[in-house]
């Protein structure tokens, strides 16, 4: 049984911050940007980052890197091109599915705040899932003005780390819905496959 997350005690300020992280989360209806990915393991690969609020994120990533994730309003599909079957993980169970979630509350109901910490210029709000604390933490890395989403920390049930940092962002794009459709290469052989060689 997990312990329950501890609901940290939050100023006023910390609150404030909280409110402005809501707000700017759930304004975003789309996003694009380059992201660089920093594993535990010190590795780093970039790529193309894609939402579109709420449910839905794909995340492209460089050659040679066989990855990419898409959110597709249900799942969290990862395919490792080099495995070969993708994984498909219910999105409500991943820290990532906060970022996707419409109306997005960082207090009370589905989403616990376990931290709010403020560095010159910066403000980070970590919080877990309320009702599964050890499945991860999500720490939310803004920058303080203009305030805006420059990072991301999830930290998995073995406390791993791995970071994600965007540039470049942009929002209020128009994206293809294809983008948030994932297509299995080992089934099909699409023209509209983006995966394919």
């Amino acid at each position: 049984m997990a312990a329950e997350p501890k609901a940290v005690p939050l100023s006023a300020d910390d609150r404030a911050d909280v409110v402005r992280a809501e707000d700017y989360l759930n304004a975003i209806t789309t996003l694009k940007a380059r992201f660089l990915q920093t594993s535990p393991n010190g590795v780093s690969v970039e790529g193309d980052a894609y939402l579109s609020r709420p449910g839905r994120l794909r995340m492209q990533y460089d050659p040679p890197s066989p990855l990419l994730v898409v959110a597709d309003g249900s799942f969290l599909i990862v395919h490792d091109r080099e495995l070969g079957a993708p994984s498909y993980i219910p999105l409500g169970s991943t820290p990532a599915g906060m970022l996707v979630q419409p109306n997005l509350r960082l207090t009370g109901g589905s989403v616990t705040v376990t931290r709010v910490a403020r560095l010159p210029g910066v403000v980070r709000i970590s919080a877990v899932e309320t009702e599964d604390p050890s499945s991860g933490e999500i720490t939310l890395v803004f920058s303080d003005r203009p305030f805006e989403l420059r990072q991301w920390q999830v930290r998995d049930a073995q406390h791993q780390v791995t970071t994600v940092s965007l540039f470049e962002s942009r929002t209020g794009v128009t994206l293809d819905p294809k983008l948030f459709k994932f297509v299995d290469p080992n089934m099909t052989k699409s023209p509209l496959n983006l995966n394919d060689h």
